[in-house]
C-alpha cells in the first residue's frame, strides 16, 4: 500500500491510518492514555450519530404515516419516535432542549393527520 499524506484543516498533516480513521481534526498523540482517548472518542461520536440517524429516520417515517394518512400506524410511528428522542437525550447524543423540540414537532405533525 502506497504512503499518502492527507492534508487536515490548518495544514496539519496526517500520515497515520490510525490518525485519519480518529477523525478530520485529530493527529495521532504521542502519549499512550490519549491515544486510547482518540479511540474511545471515536467510538462515542459513531455511538451518538446512530442514536441522531435512528431519530431523524423515525421522524421520516412518522410523516410518512401522517402523509398516508394510517392514523395507527402514524400514533405507533410517533410512540416510536418519542422513545427514541428519549433514549439520546439521556445518553446525550442530543441536547434536552433538541429533544423537547423534536418531540413538540412529532406531537405537532400527529395531531395535523
Amino acid at each position: 500500500m502506497a504512503w499518502r499524506a492527507q492534508r487536515i484543516s490548518g495544514g496539519t498533516l496526517l500520515r497515520s491510518r490510525a490518525a485519519r480513521r480518529a477523525g478530520p481534526f485529530y493527529a495521532m498523540p504521542n502519549i499512550k492514555q490519549q491515544k486510547k482517548r482518540v479511540r474511545t472518542a471515536t467510538r462515542e461520536r459513531l455511538e451518538n450519530l446512530r442514536y441522531r440517524s435512528t431519530v431523524k429516520t423515525l421522524t421520516k417515517r412518522l410523516q410518512g404515516a401522517v402523509a398516508d394518512g394510517d392514523r395507527e400506524r402514524a400514533v405507533s410511528e410517533h410512540r416510536e419516535l418519542v422513545r427514541a428522542i428519549d433514549k439520546a437525550t439521556s445518553r446525550r447524543a442530543l441536547h434536552r432542549n433538541t429533544g423537547a423540540r423534536k418531540k413538540a414537532q412529532a406531537a405537532r405533525l400527529l395531531s395535523g393527520s
